[in-house]
């Protein structure tokens, strides 16, 4: 069975078989509903069902409580329709007009910038090129049908492969293979297949607003896109990173954000580290990353922020900076990297 779905404010009506989710048929229809994960975890699909009913399957009760739930509040990832829908959601310009695509790949290079993050390199075919948006993620498609998620870590158009951070979770059945020894390693010139681009976060590059952005480990990946695309475009906004890790090791891109620091006019790097040890010497910030933020700001009401990395870190930035700063709550754009137990970002 299939049911109509209209979004408001805007208009736009897209349909949906009883089989799939609200999202899955916007995304279809090339309709830009913001979306994270895609499977319940992170929230940021969060919508209204103002007409009509709907029903979701498995979520994280984080992304959408019960008592919102009752409120009317659906997650468009996990929502099925049981009839037709009139919709309240903020749309996405741009994402729409991305064609989405499944690609070979070849691994071109694969190197450790942390104990227990990699740098995998991917070599598309020569007649191809991925169009995305600086902040956007692609899903490794395994060999068993599961997918992994990974945000594009370089600017679009400013080279030939695609860069991928890759954290080590112990047991994940991805980065077990990035991170293996003998046989089960990845090695290059192996071929993975993917699909993308996905997401709703990246740059909004038609705002003049001074720009926050918070990173918490391997969630520098996108932030980093989205910094080398504000270079090539030659965007001048104020921009302050905030990046976070437990020890200064997890900052494995540290001389490339101080280079930065030193090249860009208009930008300002804080590293900020939570757990240093006595061996580290470490002189810099301590404490949470987002903390650091609201210790620094007084007023964020003229800003936006871009905040990608582990769920905590983004959820506690989100209320802090709305609630204590004055943040417009939609100024504020995030990604949050769940685990691979949570079905999403490795």
């Amino acid at each position: 069975m299939t049911f109509s779905i209209t979004v408001q404010p805007s208009g736009h009506r897209f349909d949906v078989d009883d089989q799939e989710t609200v999202l899955s048929g916007a995304l279809r229809a090339g309709i830009g509903l913001p979306y994270g994960c895609k499977n319940g975890a992170c929230g940021s699909c969060k919508g209204k069902i103002l007409e009509g009913r709907a029903h979701h399957h498995a979520h994280q009760p984080h992304a959408l409580s019960a008592e919102e739930e009752e409120r009317g509040f659906a997650l468009f990832c996990s929502a099925h329709p049981d009839s037709d829908l009139v919709i309240e959601a903020r749309e996405v310009r741009g994402i729409g007009d991305i064609p989405i695509k499944k690609l070979p790949a070849r691994v071109a290079a694969v190197s450790r910038a942390a104990p227990d993050v990699a740098i995998v390199r991917l070599q598309l075919p020569a007649a191809e090129r991925l169009q995305y948006l600086p902040g956007q993620y692609l899903e490794i498609i395994l060999k068993d049908g599961r997918r992994r998620s990974y945000s594009m870590a370089g600017a679009p158009g400013l080279e030939e492969q695609i860069e991928l951070h890759v954290r080590h979770t112990p047991g994940g059945v991805f980065t077990d293979h990035v991170f293996g020894a003998g046989a089960t390693q990845m090695k290059e010139r192996d071929i993975l297949r993917f699909e993308g681009p996905f997401g709703s976060f990246f740059l909004r590059d038609d705002s003049t607003k001074p720009i926050v952005l918070v990173a918490s480990g391997t969630g520098f990946a996108p932030i980093k896109a989205i910094v080398e695309h504000a270079v090539m475009k030659q965007i001048d906004r104020p921009m302050t990173l905030y990046w976070g890790g437990r020890r200064p090791h997890d900052l494995y891109n540290d001389a490339l954000a101080h280079g930065w620091e030193a090249a860009l006019p208009n930008f300002r790097y804080v590293p900020v580290v939570s757990d240093p040890t006595a061996e580290d010497a470490w002189t810099g910030r301590t404490g949470f990353v987002h903390r650091a933020v609201l210790d620094d700001f007084a007023d964020l009401s003229g800003h936006q922020v871009y905040a990608c990395g582990a769920p905590i870190v983004v959820d506690s930035a989100k209320r802090d900076f709305v609630a204590e700063r004055g943040l417009p709550a939609d100024e504020f754009f995030a990604d949050a990297f769940t685990t691979e137990a949570d079905i999403a970002h490795e």
